[in-house]
């Protein structure tokens, strides 16, 4: 049928013909699989017409607060809830994860932060866990730091830490400062915890006096 686009249908002897456009999609390397002969070449050359490379979300971190939104957007159809929209801090932690299940996974975490929200806008604390423990992954710089406050100049690396200091405090201060359960909420271990705050310069005592 792909070659021809012709076929009879089983138990018919009516040839019947199409004119259709077939989209196949893999996660899998089809070349590859084609030279360890566990792929067919004849069928890989007749589907291999036009090839478009997506890579994977992880590699695609602009389209991540689009989709987010999208997807966020279905679930306030389905839940009937209007919901505005990330907190800067939200959409930070979603640019920093690596999506190991790709855009699925993206979809199902949106759809987890819907229906525990409690609020219209999502929020760090709507995350799992296991999003905001993915230390490992570079920080994209927020909206709010590049786009919509007067920008400061300051090196690259100061901007990336300023998102990292704001989700480590709104955390300490839900947990009204109790660093083991902060710990337990961001998916590390309290000695990482420490560390950061000595890095990013978090002071308990100084948002004490400013309480």
């Amino acid at each position: 049928m792909l070659q021809e686009r012709k076929f009879e249908p089983v138990g018919s002897n009516e040839t019947i013909e199409v004119d259709v456009r077939v989209i196949l999609a893999s996660n899998q390397d089809l070349e590859k699989l084609v030279a360890d002969g566990s792929f067919r070449q004849d069928l890989y050359y007749r589907i291999n017409v036009v090839k478009i490379e997506m890579p994977p979300l992880r590699e695609r971190v602009g389209d991540i607060a689009m989709l987010a939104e999208h997807f966020l957007l279905q679930q306030g159809d389905e839940l009937g809830r209007q919901f505005s929209g990330f907190t800067p801090e939200a959409l930070d932690a979603l640019r920093r994860y690596d999506y190991p299940g790709n855009v699925r996974e993206l979809s199902n975490i949106v759809e987890r932060a819907a229906v525990l929200s409690k609020n219209q806008t999502i929020e760090l604390v709507d995350l799992p866990s296991h999003v905001l423990s993915n230390e490992d992954s570079p920080l994209s710089i927020s909206p709010s730091v590049s786009t919509q406050d007067e920008w400061v100049p300051m090196t690259l690396s100061d901007a990336m830490m300023r998102p990292e200091r704001d989700i480590i405090v709104r955390a300490l201060e839900a947990n009204e400062w109790n660093r083991q359960q902060t710990a337990e909420v961001l998916g590390i271990n309290r000695t990482t915890l420490y560390k950061k705050m000595k890095q990013l310069g978090i002071d308990p005592e100084d948002h004490a006096q400013a309480g």
